[in-house]
């Protein structure tokens, strides 16, 4: 079992930048894929990125591509996902996920954390 916190959601303007933070206990996060979705009000969830598991590759749904930048830190056993030039549409709660293989859009990922809120204001 893995357990996922994700941590450093808030309130922004657009045009600012902030960083996510996943972290994991139970498993290290070496063995497992990870990834971040986000769900906006009224709206089901969508991929925003993936890393696998050393991070050698990355991929990113194409709303969010040249803005936001996965990466992990298995030291740390920590996810992360830095956000630069946020728009009001990234407005979402932003979940991180993991599995011990690599999932397309994140989808059927065996372990979810339980999200945390990012406000952008225009």
């Amino acid at each position: 079992q893995v357990q996922l916190v994700e941590s450093g959601g808030g309130l922004v303007q657009a045009g600012d930048s902030l960083r996510l933070s996943c972290t994991a206990s139970g498993r290290t996060i070496s063995s497992y894929a990870m990834g971040w979705s986000r769900q906006a009000p009224g709206k089901g969830r969508e991929f925003v990125a993936a890393i696998s598991w050393s991070g050698g590759s990355t991929y990113y749904a194409d709303s969010v591509k040249g803005r936001f930048t996965i990466s992990r830190d298995n030291a740390k056993n920590t996810l992360y996902l830095q956000m630069n030039s946020l728009k009001p549409e990234d407005t979402a709660v932003y979940y991180c996920a993991a599995d011990p293989r690599l999932r397309p859009q994140n989808y059927g990922m065996d372990y979810w954390g339980k999200g945390t809120l990012v406000t952008v204001s225009s």
